[in-house]
């Protein structure tokens, strides 16, 4: 099965990025989720930010580094929000990762001084009314990377909420979790089946 490292969004590691987590190892995947926070947790997108600008981005993703070179270089790299960030630059930029799976964010490939690796399989889901996937940037973003790569999927879903993955949050949506779920274990599947063949 495949290594999964996840790293999560501005309000920090809460239990619903735990939770997300444990789907995956119910299926036999081997889940990291690092706290890049070093134990704050957030209420609001406002206060997480802050905290980051506090500590800094550069060290936040040098958190993000640091735990991934503690791990083996042969893995999927995924981040919520904000944790795209490290999950698309050590994706992008690490040799070694087989995947990547970037959820309600997305930044231009440019931003870390390389294309995307065309045969690098990613997969990006947001919703299509959520205004800081849809109107920042990152729809965009993704739909370029897309294009530009030989392995990669978009999906959008029918909603206007940010965190809609995370079941301890009031944005939850369970409907549209089920679906990404269902679509990140078959892509996680088709990795393992590939390093199989």
């Amino acid at each position: 099965m495949a290594e999964v490292l996840i790293f999560h969004h501005a309000l920090g590691l809460t239990e619903g990025i735990h939770s997300f987590a444990d789907e995956l190892r119910k299926e036999g995947h081997t889940v990291h989720v690092p706290d890049l926070y070093e134990g704050h947790v957030f209420t609001t997108i406002k206060d997480g930010m802050a905290y980051v600008k506090e500590i800094g981005f550069e060290e936040m993703m040098e958190r993000g580094t640091r735990v991934a070179h503690e791990l083996p270089s042969d893995i999927v790299y995924a981040g919520f929000s904000l944790g795209v960030l490290p999950a698309q630059k050590l994706a992008q930029t690490r040799e070694g990762a087989i995947g990547a799976l970037l959820f309600y964010s997305c930044v231009p490939a440019a931003m870390f001084g390389s294309p995307w690796p065309a045969e690098l399989p990613i997969q990006i889901h947001g919703m299509d009314g959520d205004p800081y996937f849809v109107d920042e940037g990152d729809l965009e973003a993704a739909r370029e990377l897309v294009a530009s790569a030989n392995q990669a999927e978009l999906f959008l879903y029918p909603g206007d909420q940010h965190y809609f993955a995370d079941s301890s949050l009031p944005s939850y949506d369970a409907d549209a979790t089920a679906l990404l779920l269902q679509r990140v274990l078959g892509f996680l599947r088709g990795l393992h089946e590939k390093e199989l063949r």
